[in-house]
């Protein structure tokens, strides 16, 4: 691979230079995560790491290790102490500390810097011999030339490896290990020089100057990104997770977002660990037999039983809901300009995660519907028969608890009440996405039933959160729909589906019309013969349309029921939205062309008034919601469906569509003001 360019600000360096000690420009510092390679530090960070050494005396000067602040690096989610060279997080906690190193010397063609102690050496020798002395070094000639027939003017020995120095510039490494000096001597009595059979070339600085500008774009939106069940059998989950979803949203902030100045900052939630709920009680009540089974399903599993304890449910609440609040007061103390220039929260939960977070949110508590309950008994006692006795007791009653209420409230004014408040947030949530949510399920069993407006405030106010999404994967045992819960009649449309992140130009979501789903499970080949007899024409055949839609093989399937030309015709739809996946397809290219101009003229030809059961696969416009809530994840192209069911719940971490779904959300409106600005100028 060609190596990068030397890049020069202040227009390139001289060709002819004296040897001088390296600028902080030069050197370049690294870190290393999970024992993997170094990796260097952006410009901004390595420099201000530079100058903070040379501060403390490492430039040679006799700092004070106190003065020295840590250094604030990736986009500020660590920080590094350069006295003891290492790195650590600063929104979460972690058992393994992040080393970091000066970069001095480096290897020709990987730009690995050499281990510190060598580099020093070399360094301090190369200084001591060549101080002073002219250096010529063409730096986009970065390819390393074999010197032959030059011996090597001066040598170093170090404690497994010796260096030679052919010039000034020309600087070999070489090891001393049996094999290499055996290898050597073969090598030069062959008639090959000693550099070009087994050196290694180093360079001194760095490829690229570091330079302040070379910095990270403001933090506009920060993401929450909350774990559900298993944090305790597999502590710090949930940190490799945000940092598997922070990587790939970086991928899709580069390829789609790169024109906006601002990016989108992920936070792990981890708020299981500092819970104490029962102590060991479960486990000593555990027997021992298949106990590595047991353990799991205590670790995991015992978390849904906690929240549904009235005993351990406000454990559970109150421990999100502190984290919560103490990440982002953390985030404000270190970003002041965040909340002044009106940087936005959303939230991401993953399973009970999910539902925990929407009963912080709306403030929901077992003891409000016991309260209902209570107050419907009285209304249900009322309207019965009863004797003079009774009805004096119960108008007793009556007054009694409204006499009790009084005086809670005046004791609640007084002083701090022991009565728990709903828990509340310090920020308003702009979008909530559920992940494998069995939120809709526990919502169902709190007696939440389908309305008659398509509103989100059904069942979560927009004044407390702007826009609710719910993610599932088809497969995904734990999660459930939360749209026919809104309206009854959604249980028989198709939720949106989701978009491969490489897909050509994309339907937008809010132009996606809902598409009716066969209540039927699985089609068979009967059903198939009966729709091909009333062959509807194909402007309405729903194949065509969820075609653009890439749709998965069941869902075409079921739509062939719904009417498709023939049996031949929705087998080609089926391979072909199956196999054209990753290429823009002709059909995809149109679909863009013709963006949603094209998509109402469609609507338009199949919103004639349909047949009681609308053989068109669209909704008819009777009451629709105001936004969709439900996203499916497309079903891989050769993908078992009972391993699936398997992985599922866990696959939405890397996933390179959901991260460019949840941004696509969130920069919506720097996106709009951005495009609007672009007209504006034109």
């Amino acid at each position: 691979t060609a190596l990068p360019e030397r890049r020069r600000p202040g227009g390139g360096r001289p060709r002819y230079e004296v040897v001088r000690e390296l600028g902080a420009e030069e050197v370049r510092w690294f870190y290393r995560e999970d024992r993997k390679t170094w990796k260097p530090f952006i410009g901004y960070d390595s420099l201000r790491i530079e100058l903070a050494f040379r501060a403390l005396g490492g430039g040679g000067g006799a700092g004070d290790p106190a003065a020295v602040e840590p250094v604030c690096v990736r986009s500020g989610l660590y920080e590094v102490d350069v006295a003891s060279a290492e790195s650590y997080p600063v929104y979460w906690n972690q058992t393994e500390k992040i080393p970091v190193m000066r970069g001095q010397w480096f290897i020709d063609g990987t730009w690995q810097p050499l281990e510190e102690e060598e580099s020093n050496l070399i360094e301090q020798e190369h200084l001591n011999c060549f101080k002073g002395q002219q250096l010529q070094e063409s730096f986009d000639m970065e390819i390393s030339k074999p010197v032959d027939g030059k011996e090597a003017i001066h040598s170093l020995k170090l404690s497994r490896n010796h260096v030679d120095w052919h010039s000034v510039d020309e600087v070999y490494l070489y090891s001393d290990a049996t094999t290499s000096k055996i290898a050597r001597t073969v090598t030069q009595k062959l008639g090959f020089s000693k550099a070009s059979s087994s050196g290694t070339r180093l360079h001194r600085g760095y490829v690229e100057e570091a330079t302040l500008e070379d910095k990270p774009p403001q933090t506009s939106h920060i993401v929450f990104v909350v774990h559900g069940i298993g944090q305790k059998m597999d502590q710090g989950r949930i940190i490799k997770n945000t940092a598997m979803m922070r990587d790939t949203a970086r991928k899709v902030e580069e390829k789609y977002f790169s024109n906006l100045a601002t990016h989108v900052e992920f936070l792990p939630v981890e708020w299981r660990s500092k819970l104490t709920l029962d102590g060991d009680t479960v486990d000593s009540i555990t027997p021992d037999k298949v106990r590595g089974l047991r353990d799991m399903l205590n670790s995991s599993a015992m978390d849904i039983m906690y929240y549904t304890s009235p005993l351990y449910r406000d454990e559970l609440v109150k421990g999100l809901q502190q984290e919560l609040n103490r990440l982002y007061s953390l985030f404000c103390s270190r970003n002041p300009e965040f909340e002044e220039k009106g940087g936005k929260v959303s939230i991401v939960s993953h399973s009970l995660g999910c539902v925990i977070t929407y009963d912080i949110m709306t403030g929901w508590n077992p003891v409000r519907l016991y309260e209902q309950l209570l107050q419907k008994e009285e209304e249900e006692l009322e309207e019965s028969w009863m004797s003079y006795e009774e009805r004096r007791l119960l108008e007793e009653l009556y007054l009694t608890k409204q006499r009790l209420r009084e005086i809670e409230e005046r004791l609640h004014e007084l002083k701090a009440s022991t009565i728990s408040k709903p828990p509340v947030l310090k920020f308003k949530v702009e979008n909530f996405f559920c992940m494998g949510s069995p939120l809709a399920v526990f919502l169902a069993l709190r007696g939440i039933r389908p309305g008659t407006s398509g509103s989100q405030d059904h069942i979560l106010p927009r004044t407390i959160c702007n826009r609710l999404l719910n993610i599932f994967h088809p497969t995904d045992p734990v999660a459930y729909r939360l749209e026919p819960l809104i309206l009854k009649h959604y249980s028989n449309i198709s939720p949106v589906q989701i978009h491969w992140y490489n897909t050509a130009n994309p339907l937008p979501y809010e132009h996606m019309k809902p598409s009716f789903l066969n209540p039927s499970k699985e089609p068979t080949s009967a059903p198939d013969t009966e729709s091909a007899s009333a062959a509807p024409s194909p402007t309405t055949s729903p194949v065509m349309v969820r075609r653009h839609y890439g749709e998965s093989i069941t869902n075409i399937g079921k739509a062939s029921i719904l009417g498709a030309a023939s049996i031949g015709k929705g087998l080609g739809g089926m391979l072909f939205s199956r196999f054209g996946r990753s290429s823009a397809t002709p059909q995809t290219m149109e679909t863009g062309k013709d963006g949603p101009e094209g998509d109402e003229k469609k609507a338009t030809t199949v919103g004639t008034p349909p047949l009681p059961h609308s053989s068109s696969g669209f909704l008819e416009p009777t009451v629709e919601l105001e936004h969709r809530i439900d996203f499916e994840l497309r079903e891989g192209l050769v993908e078992s469906r009972y391993w699936s069911a398997v992985t599922s719940h866990t696959a939405y971490w890397s996933s390179l569509d959901i991260a460019l779904f949840l941004l696509t959300f969130m920069y919506k409106q720097d996106q709009e003001e951005t495009d609007k600005s672009n007209l504006d100028t034109i």
